[in-house]
């Protein structure tokens, strides 16, 4: 059989992730189900297209949790080895908005990086599977804490990878909520001052965040001319197609970062979740009959017909 195209590959990819994350949520009776939804095709298209990282041996089995780091604790473990080995002309990734870890666990057991059965130690205690991802959770190198802080963090890393001279990129996730906060634009200011282009930006622009749609707690439009107006390059795209997201990641952008706003739906291919009233931050399955409906999306996934 012909090898799977990169479009093929980051739209099964997608749907992968979607249904590991209804699985999960059915499995704890709750998750950050539309997160998955909005962002599955970024996340895959990072993994499978744009980032230029490392591949590991085999599916990596994520040990208990071993303690934050510190000079006294040796044990340790960051996150980062799920991307591959770390080297100077490889890329890295900061995933900003840690209530998507679940999506990203799910991004790296579709591509070959987290063993499978890391869902099943997600959330529980002693494991590194953690809800909210930190510095020892898969996939992840440092613990971006509140939102908004992994772009400054991702910033550090990419100016200390420039006095090195290490021509290896960084990549960075966001949501769209984020920009409502200042040090974001901060941010932005100092990578406009020191012309960093070693710094690309993927953002999930879902309108939604814990209160309910953004536009009825703090609009952030036009954002895209602002983020120009702060010393982006800017590229808009459908943030469900897959041809768009890889063409994004590969404009050029001289002297400045690149920010791809990637415009999504929260409810792509779960449905059931447009009936919960705007409420899609977390979503909880709260009675039996929610939970029948659910699994019916469940089945439609697994037949291969979503």
């Amino acid at each position: 059989m012909p090898a799977a195209s990169a479009i093929e590959t980051i739209s099964a990819v997608a749907w992968g992730i979607r249904r590991r994350v209804l699985e999960n949520t059915l499995r704890n009776g709750g998750g950050y189900l539309s997160q998955a939804c909005s962002s599955a095709e970024i996340l895959a298209t990072l993994y499978s297209g744009v980032m230029n990282i490392g591949p590991v041996a085999e599916p990596l089995v994520p040990p208990p949790f071993a303690g934050v780091p510190s000079t006294g604790n040796t044990g340790y473990r960051l996150g980062n080895a799920y991307n591959g080995p770390r080297q100077r002309i490889l890329d890295r990734f900061v995933l900003s908005p840690t209530h998507y870890s679940q999506v990203l666990y799910a991004a790296l057991i579709e591509t070959g990086r987290l063993d499978p059965s890391a869902m099943q130690e997600f959330n529980r205690d002693g494991s590194s599977v953690e809800m909210i991802g930190a510095e020892h959770s898969p996939g992840m190198e440092v613990m971006t804490g509140s939102l908004g802080q992994g772009l400054s963090q991702a910033i550090g890393m990419a100016y200390g990878r420039r006095l090195k001279q290490e021509p290896g990129l960084m990549w960075l996730f966001m949501s769209d909520g984020e920009f409502q906060i200042g040090m974001v634009w901060e941010a932005f200011q100092f990578m406009s001052h020191y012309e960093m282009d070693s710094i690309g930006v993927y953002v999930d622009v879902n309108r939604q965040q814990c209160d309910g749609a953004m536009s009825s707690v703090m609009r952030i439009d036009p954002l895209a001319e602002k983020l120009e107006s702060f010393g982006a390059t800017v590229v808009s795209v459908d943030g469900h197609d897959a041809q768009a997201l890889l063409d994004a990641g590969r404009t050029q952008h001289p002297g400045k970062p690149l920010v791809v706003l990637c415009q999504t739906d929260p409810c792509r291919g779960v449905a059931e979740l447009r009936k919960l009233g705007g409420k899609l931050h977390y979503v909880r399955i709260k009675n039996d009959a929610e939970r029948r409906r659910f699994e019916d999306v469940l089945a439609t996934f697994n037949m291969g017909i979503a």
